[in-house]
């Protein structure tokens, strides 16, 4: 039981910090993919 706590202390905090960073990410990821493709459809019509 010990062993388990450990290991959940020393990497749990990793695994938070990864999480909480890739869904911060997320949003701008898909705010750069509209911007990308909206820049493709005005060079399209040019």
């Amino acid at each position: 039981m010990e062993s388990w706590l450990s290991i959940i202390s020393d990497v749990g905090f990793p695994v938070v910090v990864t999480l909480y960073l890739l869904h911060r990410i997320e949003g701008k990821l898909d705010t750069l993919n509209t911007s990308i493709l909206a820049m493709a459809e005005q060079l399209r019509r040019s």
